[in-house]
């Protein structure tokens, strides 16, 4: 009977697998406003203009969440489309002709700009001001809608519902939704004027499937999701961004090592953020990253 190999002896070891080097995407060239540039198949309108330092508005668009193209005022005219076209959807395409500032897209975004503001309170949003400011957009031409008239929803500790301030940009569920979180506890209810950002059956907040994580204040564009610490600091007069410190640390709760950025005011912690940016957070946090600091503010 032959005898197996002696397992004491160290078998050779052979090359290790090496991963196929990934192929760079093709470039798709195209003209914006008259520019020509090169952008890799499968970018974006958006991100093709970026490119060349163009600056496009948005206001439901963000870089960590799918885009749902609910705004309109990122719109650009495309040369052989019957209609304006979103910039943070439509994909780059060949032989693209793009204009981002032809009178078209112009009065386009300024009546956008001019129906949301009408109906709701963008007092709070520094972005919605620098555009209307931009296209000369006047609100009052329009008469004020219902949305203004709902009540601050204050019903638990960490934060505050302002549906007066939401232009219903569909951030805040994509982030509680798959695009983050994957909890799925709210969801635009009715249709028409009668929509509304809303629980599962209009339950309260603390009662619904909502897990506190906060990440759906942190896309909020209008300030209609806000800390509750920032929002009575307001009402009394008292939040100043001006005094405020900005710094990024690593949060000290677990070891998956997600980026805070503080932001303190007067030597006290007021709120903290996270960056869109970093490849670990997107910009998305759990309920001890994002709420859980209050402890370093009892001295």
């Amino acid at each position: 009977m032959t005898e197996g190999p002696d397992p004491r002896t160290p078998v050779p070891r052979g090359p290790l697998p090496e991963t196929p080097p990934r192929r760079a995407p093709r470039k798709v060239e195209l003209t914006i406003d008259g520019r020509p540039v090169s952008a890799p198949e499968g970018a974006t309108i958006l991100q093709a203009a970026r490119e060349l330092g163009i600056e496009t508005p948005t206001l439901c668009y963000l870089e960590n969440l799918t885009p749902v193209n609910v705004c309109r005022v990122c719109v650009v005219e495309l040369e052989g489309s019957r209609t304006l076209v979103p910039a943070c959807s439509r994909k780059v395409e060949p032989g693209m002709t793009v204009h981002t500032d032809s009178e078209r897209v112009r009065h386009s975004r300024k009546l956008v700009l001019e129906l949301l503001a009408s109906g709701v309170d963008v007092s709070t949003a520094p972005d919605f001001a620098r555009f209307a400011e931009r296209y000369g957009a006047q609100p009052e031409r329009f008469a004020a809608g219902a949305t203004v008239a709902q009540p601050v929803k204050i019903d638990n500790e960490l934060y505050v519902r302002d549906y007066g301030k939401c232009i219903l940009c569909y951030k805040c569920v994509s982030a509680c939704g798959s695009d983050a979180q994957n909890t799925f506890a709210i969801a635009i209810a009715g249709r028409g004027f009668d929509a509304v950002i809303s629980t599962e059956y209009d339950t309260p907040l603390t009662d619904s499937a909502c897990v506190f994580c906060g990440n759906c204040i942190g896309v909020c564009p209008t300030g209609a999701l806000m800390f509750r610490g920032e929002f009575e600091m307001r009402a009394a007069g008292q939040w100043d961004e001006t005094r405020q410190q900005v710094t990024d640390t690593i949060c000290p709760y677990c070891g998956v090592g997600c980026t805070l950025t503080v932001h303190a005011q007067d030597d006290r912690i007021v709120k903290v953020t996270s960056p869109a940016e970093h490849p670990i957070t997107r910009g998305h946090l759990c309920i001890k990253g994002r709420f859980g600091w209050q402890y370093v503010n009892e001295r």
